[in-house]
């Protein structure tokens, strides 16, 4: 028997459950990185925010397609774990739904960016885009449906063109500096209220 337990693995488990934390916060840092300054941003400004150095990401990430659709698949699960969590901890499910849909944006802002990194492999993007609706849509409607039985939001939308609506927000704001997303997505949930 070793010191670290009956089947010595103790060593092993830590060092992986280490590199999963790391790996996670450098992807956490190109998720920010690729919000503020898209897909392309480069890849010392993430190694910067990531307190790395430039071979950590490049061992990880040979390609900048695969860091991308690493940030993608991290977000999306992101996205889905925070949902909840949101509803179980917020003051009422509108509350949840509004900073649910905050984390979507600063998602789906990135995301936009991944069809020109993908460009040449539209199946690739589209199996992707197939994960996302799989994961995130069943997550938007426990939210929506939540505040629809507490009577907070109108109940003559889906979950999924409330996604779609936001989605059409985001569309194009990562090229035009003098767009916030952010701002008329908020105009839009909003409008989603229940007259008191």
């Amino acid at each position: 028997m070793s010191e670290n337990g009956a089947d010595g693995a103790g060593p092993a488990r830590s060092k992986r459950a280490d590199a999963r934390r790391n790996q996670e916060a450098l992807l956490d840092a190109a998720a920010k990185v690729f919000v503020a300054s898209g897909v392309d941003a480069p890849v010392r400004d993430i190694a910067r925010e990531a307190g790395v150095g430039l071979g950590t990401i490049y061992r990880h990430f040979p390609a900048r397609a695969d860091l991308v659709i690493a940030v993608y698949r991290h977000q999306v699960e992101a996205c889905a774990e925070a949902g909840p969590t949101l509803l179980a901890g917020s003051a009422s499910p509108y509350a949840a739904l509004r900073e649910w849909i905050g984390l979507f944006v600063d998602f789906l802002v990135t995301k936009h960016g991944l069809a020109t990194v993908l460009r040449s492999d539209t199946a690739g993007f589209e199996t992707l885009h197939a994960y996302f609706l799989d994961r995130l849509l069943p997550v938007c409607a426990e939210l929506f449906d939540a505040a629809t039985a507490a009577g907070e939001v109108r109940s003559d939308l889906t979950a999924y063109e409330l996604m779609r609506g936001v989605g059409n927000l985001c569309a194009g704001a990562e090229d035009d500096d003098r767009y916030d997303a952010l701002r008329l997505v908020d105009v839009f949930i909003a409008g989603l209220r229940r007259p008191d």
